[in-house]
């Protein structure tokens, strides 16, 4: 079978010196003992890809994405292993890499052009098409030091594929710049791929694997922990960030565990820090005297989901411990997104309509449950808790605040403009 790209038994150190006088010695000595600690950051990778095929490749940061994609465009070397590659390759691996920031857009599409083994005039007949699609109007004869991040993505890209490569080759640059233009370089690889082009995609959004790649590597500490569809590895990823551990899952196989919160742990055991998706940069706040201790995130029966889907319905558990008497508790949820911004905040007083009165006594534990579905674009989110007295028309006091403590993600097969899915419908009417 032909092969675009095949990967075998590939490695990469990167020498690690205690000081810059051992790497000079090393350097004027060599056959003295090695000075240097070798990193090792991809460890025995090997795979293949067809031609036409799409790839997506995934992981945390650290993970070896980057440094695998510059061996395969050839800008670092391999420590082990061999890289054998087929057809003329288009990367973008950082925005305007190899773009000099003096030179003016116009420039920098000849130099780009030239390095990508164009030559001048057919540079020139592409030029009206670079221009068009990059869209940046009169910044094409402005220095490139001026353009923000945007432009020069627009540009880059417009470079990059203003003719068919065999292979493509994109690392995070889409997700920088308006949607708009990123559906434009989405419409333009999937007309690459439609005549042949094979794709290798990084990116951090799920989402964007899953659209635009048949299958997908997971990298792991360098290495792959799972090569396999799109969607699997994906889920897997998600599980990585923001699902169980495969201790967590085994357990829960093992002990049928569902919903009860009361069989996870001991009752004043405060185990909220230990479970799927918890942040520890959480902000913890109130006077005392209640504490939450414990929480479930389920859809469908089924607890700590690594991915949910938008709109699903979603129950969130907290469980609380109280320490004194009350006799009205207003228990309490907020959603924000990762900037700060508030989405959807309710208590058992509003969600009941003012029907619900709390009361509890001192060594009380108790389980309290929001649920409603999850109306909200693909994001991921942040998840409050809190608890407090008093009377909710007039005045509370927080007795515990777990502000920002938990993480989830949301995903949408088909995207809308904004945050919060207002469910609209549409209907078109003939007049005649």
């Amino acid at each position: 079978m032909i092969k675009s790209i095949s990967v075998k038994n590939l490695s990469k150190a990167y020498k690690f010196y205690s000081s810059k006088w051992s790497r000079v010695i090393e350097k004027f000595l060599p056959e003295s003992n090695p000075l240097h600690e070798k990193k090792w950051v991809l460890k025995n990778i090997s795979f293949d890809v067809v031609p036409g095929e799409s790839v997506g490749i995934v992981g945390v940061n650290g993970a070896g994405k980057s440094t695998l994609l510059k061996l395969l465009t050839g800008t670092t070397k391999p420590t082990l292993g061999t890289i054998s590659i087929s057809g003329r390759v288009a990367a973008l691996l950082e925005l305007g890499m190899g773009f000099h920031p003096d030179f003016t857009g116009r420039q920098n599409v000849f130099m780009s052009g030239l390095m990508m083994g164009l030559s001048r005039d057919e540079i020139s007949d592409l030029l009206p098409d670079i221009e068009k699609f990059a869209d940046i109007g009169a910044y094409i004869d402005q220095p490139v030091r001026i353009y923000s991040s945007g432009m020069q993505m627009r540009l880059a890209f417009a470079v990059a594929t203003s003719s068919r490569p065999d292979i493509l080759i994109v690392d995070e640059a889409l997700s920088v710049g308006d949607s708009r233009f990123q559906a434009k370089c989405y419409s333009r690889i999937a007309d690459f791929k439609s005549q042949g082009t094979t794709l290798l995609l990084v990116s951090h959004s799920a989402g964007d694997i899953v659209r635009h790649c048949d299958r997908a590597i997971f990298l792991k500490n360098g290495e792959i922990a799972m090569d396999a569809s799109a969607r699997e590895v994906t889920n897997r990823y998600l599980d990585e960030l923001f699902g169980k551990s495969v201790i967590e899952k085994t357990e829960a196989l093992n002990n049928d565990i569902s919903i009860n919160l009361s069989l996870a742990g001991e009752a004043d055991n405060d185990i909220f820090h230990t479970r799927p998706g918890y942040r520890h940069e959480e902000y913890r706040w109130g006077q005392g005297g209640a504490k939450i201790i414990d929480y479930d995130i389920q859809i469908k029966g089924k607890s700590f989901p690594s991915n949910i889907i938008s709109n699903e319905e979603t129950d969130f558990y907290f469980k609380t411990i109280f320490e004194n008497d009350y006799e009205n508790i207003v228990p309490g949820f907020l959603i924000k997104t990762l900037d700060g911004l508030f989405l959807y905040g309710t208590n058992s007083f509003l969600a009941s309509e003012g029907k619900e009165n709390i009361s509890v006594r001192k060594g009380d534990v108790r389980i309290y449950r929001f649920t409603f579905p999850m109306n909200l674009n693909e994001g991921q989110y942040l998840i409050s808790f809190g608890v407090s007295s008093g009377n909710p028309e007039l005045e509370m006091i927080p007795l515990d605040r777990r502000y920002d403590s938990i993480i989830i993600h949301v995903s949408k097969s088909m995207q809308f403009w904004g945050i919060i899915d207002l469910k609209s419908s549409f209907k078109s009417y003939d007049k005649r």
